[in-house]
C-alpha cells in the first residue's frame, strides 16, 4: 500500500503533505529528529528517531520502499531510497529519479567543496510559492502513477 514518509525536520511542504493524505486517504509518516506538533489525524504518524545527525534518514531509508514516496532535500537520502524502490520528490517539486541523482550527488559535492573553499556562500534560494505549486503538482503525479501501477482507483483532483 502506498505509503509517504517525510524528512520533516526542516520540511517546508508538511502541510501540503497533509492535505493531500487527506484528500487521498494516505497514510503518512514524519520522521524527526525532535518532537513537532502535526494534526490530529489518524492517517499521519510522527516517528521521533534518536541518535546521531543521520538517524531520521536511516529510519527513512529503512521503512520505504517499492511504491512508496518520500519526501526529502536531502540528496544522499534521496539516493538511498531510490535504490530501495521509492520514489522521492524534493520539497521543492523536483523529482529525484535514477537518471538524475548522480548529477545531483555531483553538484551537491561540488558545492559544498566551493563553500569549504569560502569561494561561494549562502544556501539554497528561497522557498516560492512556485516551489509549492510545482511540488503538489508532483505529488499528485507520483500518487497517480502508482495507483495505476498497482490497478488501483484514479481520481481527478
Amino acid at each position: 500500500m502506498l505509503h509517504i514518509f517525510v524528512d520533516a525536520d526542516a520540511c517546508p511542504v508538511k502541510d501540503e503533505v497533509y492535505r493531500v493524505a487527506q484528500r487521498c486517504g494516505l497514510a503518512v509518516t514524519l520522521v524527526a529528529n525532535s518532537r513537532m506538533r502535526i494534526p490530529d489525524n489518524k492517517l499521519l504518524n510522527l516517528e521521533v528517531v534518536q541518535g546521531g545527525f543521520d538517524a531520521a534518514d536511516d529510519w527513512i531509508a529503512g521503512h520505504a520502499g517499492p511504491d512508496d514516496i518520500v519526501i526529502t532535500a536531502d540528496i544522499p537520502l534521496a539516493g538511498r531510497c531510490l535504490a530501495q524502490g521509492a520514489r522521492v520528490l524534493g520539497s521543492n517539486g523536483r523529482p529525484f529519479t535514477e537518471d538524475n541523482i548522480g548529477s545531483a550527488l555531483a553538484t551537491r559535492e561540488l558545492l559544498s567543496g566551493l563553500r569549504d573553499l569560502g569561494e561561494i556562500g549562502g544556501g539554497p534560494p528561497p522557498f516560492s510559492k512556485r516551489d509549492r505549486s510545482l511540488f503538489l503538482q508532483e505529488l499528485d503525479k507520483m500518487i497517480q502513477a502508482i495507483r495505476k501501477k498497482q490497478g488501483g482507483t484514479q481520481h481527478t483532483w
